[in-house]
């Protein structure tokens, strides 16, 4: 695959087209009618999460929010790949993923309302928490990788990043090490098209992302990102071949961000409505149904299904909102073994803050 899909020839590997048709046999990944069904509904809750996050935000309720829509397949192919003992180096946008990790939704609330207990990740194994620091995570993955391959076990790291972070020095340093030492990381880079409101043309005058690859000496594609069976074979190959000792894969999934960049964001000031039903057209989950449909396997209701799936968000996230307060305690004790005098200094006047606030309030 790598070699046939190599970014120095120029395609993208695509499998289905965007009515669901399959467009190239050769790749169709080998999976059942049921685990297609799984994948779409785990797909499915993954958007409906979304969309009632970015309303829960609308309502006061939680702080900014960085959405998943329109990029479900990236992380609905990586769920459906990674094993138990695989890390999770995440940015802040694959929701799915961290699902199927084991990350509850209540944890994912309790972190955008400010509480980091949401990091403790009680029932997610091999999962670091959020890095909002862009690109800041993927060094953290080499070094993952590079204990794995130096006690010969056959764990891989998947890593994310936006096309916006490979505009960082991060993102080079940590492929560059990554391709010395030839670690089992996998690098997904979710090429929603926009770094903020920043164009991926404007970041870089590479005729792709995924042709860095070839200058850090590790294998490479650009995949239809919103193709959840090619994300599915390409991420199943990169998995297998970093496993078997032969180093890291970078994997630029070619996507679209439905929504805005943050819920601080209006992307009407930079993008156009044509534009965005343009892309609209490659939806992940309208053309994964399109396939379904086709092959007779859309045998349930959605309209139901996702009506329980609200029930299921909203009570999750009604045990975030009730979960107590973060300790303000906690927010400077775990820097260092003893706490410098600037951060005592930091800490007192952040006290006299929230009592000043409290006062107000009455």
């Amino acid at each position: 695959m790598f070699n046939e899909y190599s970014p120095l020839k120029h395609k993208i590997f695509r499998i289905i087209d965007n009515n669901g048709k399959v467009k190239n046999k050769k790749w169709m990944p080998q999976v059942g009618e049921d685990e297609i069904k799984k994948a779409y509904k785990e797909m499915l809750f993954a958007r409906t999460a979304d969309l009632m996050t970015v309303n829960y935000q609308r309502q006061g309720r939680i702080y900014t929010y960085p959405p998943n829509y329109g990029q479900e397949a990236i992380s609905g192919a990586v769920a459906h790949v990674m094993r138990d003992d695989d890390w999770v180096v995440p940015a802040f946008r694959e929701l799915g993923t961290w699902l199927a990790k084991g990350v509850s939704l209540k944890e994912v609330f309790l972190y955008y309302m400010g509480n980091e207990d949401a990091s403790r990740f009680e029932k997610a194994k091999n999962i670091l928490p959020v890095s909002v620091p862009i690109a800041s995570q993927l060094p953290h993955a080499v070094g993952i990788g590079y204990e794995i391959k130096y006690h010969g076990k056959k764990q891989t790291v998947f890593t994310f990043v936006g096309d916006g972070g490979t505009s960082e020095g991060d993102f080079h340093e940590a492929v560059n090490f990554a391709g010395t030492w030839k670690v089992p990381v996998i690098f997904i880079v979710q090429n929603n098209q926009y770094g903020i409101s920043t164009p991926t043309r404007v970041q870089t005058a590479s005729d792709s992302i995924a042709i860095k690859s070839t200058a850090y000496g590790v294998a490479g594609i650009q995949v239809d990102g919103n193709d959840f069976f090619a994300m599915l074979a390409a991420v199943k190959k990169a998995r297998d071949y970093a496993a078997e000792g032969k180093g890291a894969v970078l994997i630029e999934a070619v996507t679209y961000r439905k929504g805005a960049h943050t819920t601080s964001d209006d992307p009407t000031k930079y993008r156009t409505k044509e534009e965005e039903e343009k892309w609209d057209k490659t939806d992940p989950l309208k053309r994964l149904k399109a396939y379904m449909t086709d092959a007779g396997i859309f045998d349930f209701d959605e309209e139901k299904l996702i009506e329980d799936y609200k029930k299921e968000i909203d009570r999750q996230f009604i045990e975030a909102e009730n979960h107590g307060e973060y300790p303000v305690s906690d927010v400077f004790d775990y820097q260092y073994v003893e706490k410098p005098q600037d951060l005592k200094e930091q800490q007192r006047e952040y006290e006299k803050f929230l009592k000043r606030k409290a006062v107000a309030v009455k």
